[in-house]
């Protein structure tokens, strides 16, 4: 890394005292000299931007690589895997945050030059970031008082959104006086009350207990659909990601992985790390040993398993498999059944945990109800009928 030294040097003390009585005699002098500093200011932090995008593109801070993520049709919530380059991404959108190259479009517009509030669009940040000095009813309308909108039309709309996340006795009260639960709500107030095109959210359960979370999740999603408004929704939680979304973009390095709807990416994943980061998954690896009608048959070490040769796979190929817990059967069925041993179980409640070890492999299986199945104990397990191949290292 490179570092900037700024070198200052103060006048003496009776230089100072005198510039400083010239300059007050002269009340346009001052107002001079203060646009001099500006100029001055204004110069100097455009020479640091610069600095700052040639030591990114000299390699000392790569930028973001570039990423194309569509948001169209219907109403449709994106959820990203969470990370810094998916913070700039959202940022990005929201006019906080210059992009290094790339377009940032709105019903094909071209927004990326435009300041925050000529976007038509809100965000909902992780913190909230409410004025602590101003009510509820101020700070949702805050965006409103900006767009010089009149007192009237201000309080009627502030009325509305208060209604729609159901906060309309604490109008007056201040982000002191409220709950996590209800910051949250103020925060996601002041940004529909703007009527934005695109909603932007960054990770704004994640400071909240997990029933409180659970709780809220359903509430956004329902208070999305009602407002019928696209919605860019950065998380890591796969509950949140599942639960909230119409489309899910997997991110990871700063790149789109993969975009596909909640349950195309849970139940078949193209990338490794889409299956990892949407919950448990076992991995198998295996040789294509058939391929015929869009399906293939690949030879592991536990026997043979069915999946999608929609990837393009190839007869020997070397490939690897992914399927969830749950796929994984207690007991004989039709299909690949073996003998294994159970290593570790966990009772979850609706299901029990288990880590079951055969044949050298290890694999996690979900059984429904409150079995309970010691350490050490000899089960049969069943294979499921199909699995996904996935990508990537």
């Amino acid at each position: 890394h490179q570092a900037v030294h700024l070198l200052l040097i103060q006048p003496q003390p009776h230089e100072r005292v005198r510039r400083g009585r010239d300059l007050l005699q002269s009340p346009r002098s001052l107002a001079d000299h203060g646009d001099q500093l500006l100029a001055r200011v204004d110069a100097r932090a455009e020479d640091a931007k610069q600095l700052a995008l040639g030591l990114a593109r000299a390699g000392h801070r790569p930028p973001a690589p570039r990423t194309d993520i569509p948001v169209s049709g219907r109403p449709a919530l994106a959820v990203f895997k969470a990370g810094l380059h998916n913070a700039l991404r959202a940022g990005q959108k929201a006019g906080l945050v210059d992009p290094d190259e790339g377009e940032v479009l709105l019903d094909g517009v071209a927004v990326q030059h435009l300041p925050a509030h000529r976007r038509q669009t809100a965000m909902v940040f992780q913190s909230y970031a409410l004025f602590p000095h101003m009510t509820v009813s101020e700070n949702i309308g805050f965006g409103l008082r900006m767009r010089a909108l009149s007192a009237d039309l201000i309080r009627q709309r502030v009325g509305e959104a208060l209604a729609l996340v159901e906060l309309e006795g604490l109008s007056d009260r201040y982000p002191r006086q409220l709950s996590g639960g209800q910051q949250q709500r103020v925060a996601v107030a002041r940004a529909i009350v703007t009527r934005p095109k695109v909603l932007l959210f960054d990770e704004p359960l994640s400071n909240l207990d997990a029933k409180l979370r659970e709780r809220l999740r359903l509430e956004l999603r329902a208070l999305q659909q009602r407002l019928g408004v696209t919605t860019v929704y950065v998380t890591h939680d796969q509950a949140e990601a599942l639960a909230l979304s119409d489309r899910v973009a997997v991110m990871f390095g700063g790149k789109v992985v993969e975009i596909g709807t909640p349950r195309q990416v849970y139940r078949t994943p193209r990338a490794r790390v889409t299956a990892e980061f949407l919950g448990v998954t076992n991995f198998l690896d295996g040789q294509v040993a058939a391929v015929a009608d869009g399906h293939c048959i690949v030879q592991t070490p536990l026997g043979m398993v069915e999946a999608d040769a929609g990837l393009g796979v190839r007869m020997g190929e070397v490939v690897t498999l992914s399927f969830r817990p749950e796929d994984v059967r207690i007991g004989r069925y039709e299909g690949t059944a073996v003998t294994g041993r159970v290593l570790h179980a966990s009772y979850l409640g609706s299901v029990t945990d288990y880590v079951v070890e055969s044949g050298g492999i290890t694999l996690r299986v979900h059984e429904a109800g409150g079995a309970a199945r010691a350490p050490g104990e000899e089960i049969t397990i069943t294979l499921p009928a199909t699995a996904a191949i996935v990508r990537g290292g």
